[in-house]
This record gives structure tokens, C-alpha cells and sequence, in this order.
């Protein structure tokens, strides 16, 4: 703990020098800042079409609900995902929300969240995809459709592996590099504005959790009501075989002795149930 803390501590003045350092080999340094700047606002454009446009329509396409007020009980968590940028950190609140705003099974919250909150990094693939680009045009580099393809696929996949921490999702943008043959050096000046676009990152990829969730749990009331009818008819045939002995009503206990009379002029025979 003593060696992480010293690492934690050191971290701060390594990018100021990571940082320093890119600067002075720019020629431009107006252009690099300029860069960095659309780099960001792409990143977040991205994440808002990503969280505000196409995870809802999912969530209304399988539904026919209104994701919007799915959303809105869920102001906690992403408050929560936006000040930690960690998707495990917002876990709890996630949970709680989900189960006592939004009605979900805890069955289904407590299942899928905890997977998703490792697994599901939709916003992750996002800036991955973005930060590649924008190296390729730091570099002059020219990208052909191969290279890519090669960049969503290596960033879909690279996100599942990505840690549920703050700038998680930033060393795994060294492998999308390798696999288009970049440079990796170019990667201190994410770090230098990571902490910006990680927090839109983490509310997309608790709002992707959040969601699916919801949308398992309406499948799964689908499911319930279609096997409804059968279940009602074996209750009531279980209801009118219990009704059957009227005798076993007089009894409050299975280990009640009864009395019956089989003739007149008979002694009493006693029936037990043991």
C-alpha cells in the first residue's frame, strides 16, 4: 500500500513530463491543444448520440416503454459514475436504484449489474475508437477501411478485458496501436486529458448496465404471464383435491388423533394419522 500510494503521488508530475515533453517535439503547439480539444469534444459528442439516442431505442424496441422515465430513477448512480469514473465504485447505488425505483427482480439486478459493470464498456469502445483515430491524424497517418475495421473490432473487444477503474479503458487503447501499427507513445497524451473524457465513459457504460437489466426483467414478466394460466390450473386442481376429505378440515394439526364411528352399537375406533 506504501508503494502505490508513492506511485499515486508520482503520477501527476509523470504526465505533467509525458505531456511537456510531446509539446516541445510539436512544431505547433496552438495545433496540438486545438487537436486535443476535438479529440474531446468527439469523445463526448459520441458518448451522448451513444447514451442519449441508440441505448434507449434498444431498451424501447424490446419494451415499448419509455426509457426516459427508466432514466429517471436512476439520477443517483450516474451522479455517482460521473464523480468516480469507476463503474464498480457505482455498482451499489446502481443496484439499489434499479431494484427499489425502477421495480427490477433482484435476481436480474444482482446478476446482470456486477457482470456488466466489468463486461460492458460500450463507452470504453467508444473513445478507444476515437483516441486511435486521433493518433493516426497526430501522425499523418492515412487509415484504409482494413485498418479501420481492424480498430472496431480490436476496441470491442479490448473493452470487454478493461478494468471497471478510473482510466481503465486508456492502457487498452495500446493494443488497438499495435494492431494498426502506431505508435504507443503518443498514449501520455490521453492521460493528460483522460479525466474528462472518462467520466461521460462510465455514466454510458452504467447506463448500457442499467438497461439491459431493465430490458431482461420485461422479457422475464413476459415469460411469467405465458406460463401463468397453467400454473393457476395446477393450484386449482390442488385446492380441489385438498377440499375432497371434508373430514381433514375438523383437524387444526397432521398429529391430531380423530374419533370416528364406523357402526352404532360399536366401540369408538380410533383413527390416527401416524
Amino acid at each position: 500500500m506504501v508503494l502505490v500510494s508513492w506511485i499515486m503521488w508520482y503520477i501527476p508530475f509523470g504526465i505533467m513530463f509525458l505531456v511537456g515533453s510531446k509539446i516541445v517535439e510539436m512544431e505547433d503547439v496552438v495545433l496540438l491543444v486545438t487537436s486535443l480539444g476535438k479529440y474531446i469534444f468527439a469523445s463526448i459528442l459520441g458518448h451522448i448520440i451513444h447514451g442519449g439516442i441508440v441505448l434507449p431505442l434498444i431498451y424501447f424496441a424490446f419494451t415499448r416503454k419509455n426509457p426516459y422515465s427508466f432514466l429517471s430513477g436512476l439520477i443517483t448512480p450516474f451522479t455517482t459514475a460521473f464523480a468516480t469514473c469507476s463503474s464498480s465504485a457505482t455498482l451499489p447505488s446502481m443496484i439499489k436504484c434499479v431494484e427499489e425505483n425502477n421495480g427490477v427482480d433482484k435476481r436480474i439486478s444482482r446478476f446482470i449489474l456486477p457482470i456488466g459493470a466489468t463486461v460492458n464498456m460500450d463507452g470504453a469502445a467508444i473513445f478507444q475508437c476515437i483516441a486511435a483515430v486521433f493518433i493516426a491524424q497526430l501522425n499523418n497517418t492515412e487509415l484504409n477501411a482494413g485498418q479501420i475495421f481492424t480498430i472496431l473490432v480490436t476496441a470491442t473487444a479490448s473493452s470487454v478485458g478493461a478494468a471497471g477503474i478510473p482510466a481503465g479503458g486508456i492502457i487498452t487503447i495500446a493494443i488497438i496501436l499495435e494492431a494498426i501499427g502506431l505508435p504507443t507513445n503518443d498514449l501520455s497524451l490521453m492521460l493528460a486529458v483522460d479525466w474528462i473524457v472518462d467520466r461521460t465513459t462510465t455514466v454510458v457504460n452504467v447506463e448500457g448496465d442499467a438497461l439491459g437489466a431493465g430490458i431482461l426483467h420485461h422479457i422475464n414478466q413476459l415469460e411469467t404471464k405465458k406460463h401463468q394460466p397453467e400454473v393457476a390450473e395446477e393450484l386449482e386442481e390442488v385446492r380441489v383435491e385438498s377440499v375432497a376429505n371434508i373430514q381433514a378440515e375438523e383437524e387444526t394439526s397432521p398429529l391430531v388423533m380423530r374419533q370416528t364411528k364406523i357402526l352404532e352399537g360399536m366401540p369408538e375406533a380410533i383413527e390416527s394419522v401416524l
